[in-house]
């Protein structure tokens, strides 16, 4: 097993219009962009200032994607040993395979996943370095510093992670939102919850938060970028705030502040 078996390593926005969405995301939480070193590709790193691993990856919605209503979103890759055999277990457990295992040459083999619930995420299994770049450190201004599940009943999605890949369940807490939060941790580290979908929102998914010094100015960045708050600042358990919005493309994406 991979010492980064189960967890997410990487997160990926796909969406209409490439450039606005950089311009915008460099200034609510000031990444950087950089092409993609094989040319070949249309895809964009996005980076924090000064450090050597990338956050995430920027890549245009097709239009195969908008043909099967795929509106512009942000995804989570998963590190997995082997693709094929975990999109077995994935069927196993009642997940689908969106799209079935394949490689990105030099990079890695990836599948395209949903829980029974509908939920959407990437398995990845990364092409090993020679020299990888030190892992960004936690709680870094641009870097993701919680992973939220929506979906209609967070009991009954649960097991279907902890057998896939090893999540455990802590504690169900009321964070100030309909209906109760189940924390979990991966590798032993409380990184994420799972809660009911909110209202208005059909199917579910998964949200990452972005981590930045202060919600009031991100929410106002925001609101002069085009984009859209939808809920928040909210303070939850822990004494940390959070803050749902949309990009201007109509992505959904988080934000966190303070202690977590």
């Amino acid at each position: 097993m991979t010492e980064r078996f189960g967890q997410f390593v990487w997160y990926e926005l796909m969406t209409g219009d490439v450039p606005a969405a950089l311009e915008f995301y460099k200034a609510v939480v000031g990444w950087e962009a950089q092409t993609f070193p094989d040319p070949a590709m249309d895809y964009t790193l996005l980076r924090v200032p000064g450090e050597a691993a990338a956050v995430g990856g920027a890549m245009t919605l097709q239009p195969i994607h908008e043909e099967q209503g795929i509106p512009p979103n942000w995804t989570g890759y998963i590190e997995v040993d082997d693709v094929d055999l975990v999109c077995a277990d994935i069927v196993m457990l009642g997940g689908s395979i969106r799209r079935q295992p394949d490689e990105i040459p030099g990079v890695g083999r990836f599948a395209v996943a949903a829980d029974p619930q509908g939920a959407v995420f990437i398995i990845f299994r990364p092409t090993p370095m020679d020299e990888p770049p030190p892992p960004l450190l936690p709680h870094l201004n641009g870097t993701i510093g919680w992973h939220e599940l929506y979906c209609a009943d967070p009991q009954a999605i649960f097991p279907f992670y902890e057998k896939l890949f090893g999540w455990e369940a802590h504690e169900v807490v009321d964070a100030g939102v309909p209906g109760e939060v189940l924390l979990f941790s991966i590798r032993g580290g409380i990184c994420g919850s799972i809660a009911r979908i909110p209202e208005g929102m059909t199917m579910p998914f998964w949200t990452f938060y972005v981590t930045v010094d202060s919600l009031e100015r991100a929410a106002a960045i925001v609101t002069e970028q085009r984009g859209k708050v939808l809920l928040g600042p909210v303070e939850i358990p822990g004494g940390s705030e959070i803050l749902h919005c949309l990009d201007p493309q109509g992505a959904f994406f988080s934000l966190v502040a303070g202690e977590w």
